[in-house]
């Protein structure tokens, strides 16, 4: 399980519990900024402590047993961008591009290996594991927007998910 999907699970509870932001954010003992980028997808790290104590504001907990079996297709995207280059590009690093649209300069060159070469069905399984997290026709216009900065020659469109 992604920070990604635990941030997206935090978001819906604290609605359903007709929390603000600030009001979570206070009571878990972190800011904010920390909890919007949570329930966004866009945190880097966030502490076991910090987690659970803001699980336990929402009524959420965190075990083993809430891990799933599914094909982790960030982790083989990130695999397959990274094959050809000493530096590696991390699972982080593709589903934050991804949410965001942008790229950092050195993990261009991964990215162009990635839609060149990736398979349609692990392109289509990242993309729909990745917009569980963002809003309806997000990650496609980033993934066009990606292709088209990093040059990918490839044309992947008929593997966009609908």
């Amino acid at each position: 399980m992604h920070l990604q999907e635990i941030g997206c699970q935090v978001r819906e509870a604290r609605k359903v519990r007709e929390l603000t932001q600030a009001a979570l954010a206070r009571a878990a003992g972190i800011s904010r900024v920390t909890l919007n980028q949570l329930e966004s997808g866009l945190i880097r790290d966030l502490g076991v402590r910090k987690l659970k104590k803001v699980l336990e504001h929402v009524g959420l907990t965190l075990s083993l047993e809430s891990l799933d079996r599914r094909p982790d297709f960030a982790h083989m995207a990130a695999a397959s961008a990274s094959v050809s280059f000493r530096n590696r590009l991390t699972e982080d690093e593709l589903i934050r591009a991804l949410l965001t649209g942008r790229v950092a300069p050195e993990k261009r060159p991964h990215f162009r290996a990635l839609f060149d070469e990736i398979t349609p069905t692990i392109m289509q399984g990242l993309i729909e594991e990745t917009r569980r997290w963002a809003k309806p026709g997000k990650i496609e216009k980033n993934v066009h927007a990606i292709a088209a900065a990093v040059g990918a020659s490839r044309r992947f469109e008929s593997w966009l998910p609908t």
